[in-house]
């Protein structure tokens, strides 16, 4: 009898020190899991402050390229005119007024190749920042228990 007693004893004593256990690793586990999610977040916000400050970068180049684009377009107004005869500027040689016409036309075209990668690096931001949305939402749908799926 008194072996049953203390073998009843101690196998409540394994019952009892097993369940906390077992608490104890779930807590464990879901600090985990929380710590992982919350470095996963800031991973995405440092991600997306990265992207920002791309884009803006960007639009920034954009918007000094929309600029000089501008003033070259001036000048190659006043070119044609001087080409044309229809200014009074009659300083110039012809071969002059031509080289610098050609000098134009290579740097606007340089200038729109320039901009086109630009608006193609844009775009490019704007599809990393949807497929991290998606990834967001995926995460989201993930965690969700299994019962309420």
């Amino acid at each position: 009898r008194k072996q049953a007693v203390e073998y009843s004893t101690s196998s409540s004593d394994d019952e009892f020190e097993s369940k906390p256990s077992v608490t104890h690793k779930a807590k464990r586990t879901l600090r985990r899991r929380r710590k992982l999610e919350k470095e996963t977040k800031q991973l995405i916000k440092q991600e997306e402050l990265k992207r920002l400050h791309k884009a803006q970068a960007v639009q920034r180049q954009l918007e000094e390229l929309e600029e000089r684009q501008r003033a070259l377009e001036i000048f190659g107004v006043q070119l044609e005119r001087e080409l044309r005869g229809e200014s009074d500027s009659g300083t110039k040689d012809e071969t002059q007024m031509l080289h610098e016409w050609f000098e134009l036309v290579l740097e606007k075209n340089k200038l729109m190749r320039y901009e086109s990668e630009l608006l193609i690096i844009a775009q490019e931001l704007e599809l990393e920042d949807h497929q991290s949305r998606l990834e967001q939402k995926l995460r989201e749908k993930m965690a969700i228990d299994g019962k309420s799926k």
